[in-house]
């Protein structure tokens, strides 16, 4: 008992030692490559520490060498731009001025459900109230609003449509039924329900409309009242 003690004190010790060698960044916002680096070390310390058969000098040496490695893609990283992109790789625009982007969000394993709930964690819950979004390539969300966002988000829009498909919760809430869209859309020039990325509306019957491949548009429905 008292050498897994001994054992477990020592491994800690190297282990914290090796963590804060990697910098500051480590213990934060992590690359992809660090997160698998933190995962090996973590799993080459449980080791030593749980198996008294193995040497701990094996363990320390497996989590040096590791560290070294570090060291190493974090030198590549600094001085090849090319090799930072494929190894951390590169902030993802998923939201422009034409609209929701489709192909990046894609990339990222995302869908526009993701999108809109990250944006309401930001506090932005207008999609038209947003100029630019975009993923970081460690994956935190950043989002730049327009000047007059507050006024664009003066009633809560709800997801209507996504990516071809109704939300048949959010449609009844809105105290309408399917037809009354699918008559919207087909005004609206949209014959094809699976061609529609997103269809949001508010509670005073403002829509965020966009198609596939086609630049979003944003407007009113008429309603007298605001419902919600």
């Amino acid at each position: 008992m008292a050498l897994i003690f001994f054992r477990t004190i020592f491994i800690f010790i190297a282990t914290l030692i090796v963590m804060r060698l990697m910098g500051k960044r480590q213990i934060g916002e992590m690359q992809p490559y660090e997160l698998v680096i933190t995962l090996i070390i973590a799993d080459l310390a449980c080791i030593p520490m749980a198996d008294n058969s193995i040497p701990l000098l094996y363990g320390v040496i497996a989590i040096l060498t590791v560290y070294l490695l570090h060291q190493i893609i974090c030198l590549i990283d600094l001085n090849s731009s090319f090799a930072k992109a494929v190894v951390s790789g590169i902030p993802s625009v998923v939201l422009n001025k034409n609209g929701i982007d489709d192909a990046e969000l894609k990339k990222n394993n995302l869908d526009v459900a993701d999108l809109i709930e990250s944006l309401r964690v930001e506090g932005y819950f207008a999609l038209d109230g947003v100029e630019y979004a975009l993923y970081e390539a460690e994956g935190t969300f950043s989002a730049l609003p327009k000047k007059d966002y507050q006024e664009l988000q003066s009633s809560l829009p709800l997801l209507l449509i996504d990516e071809g498909k109704f939300d048949e919760k959010n449609v009844a809430y809105t105290q309408k039924d399917k037809s009354y869209y699918l008559d919207i859309l087909k005004a609206q020039g949209c014959k094809n329900l699976k061609k529609v990325l997103v269809m949001t509306v508010d509670g005073k019957g403002k829509v965020y409309l966009q198609q596939k491949g086609e630049k979003y548009r944003v407007f009113e429905l008429g309603w007298t009242q605001q419902l919600w």
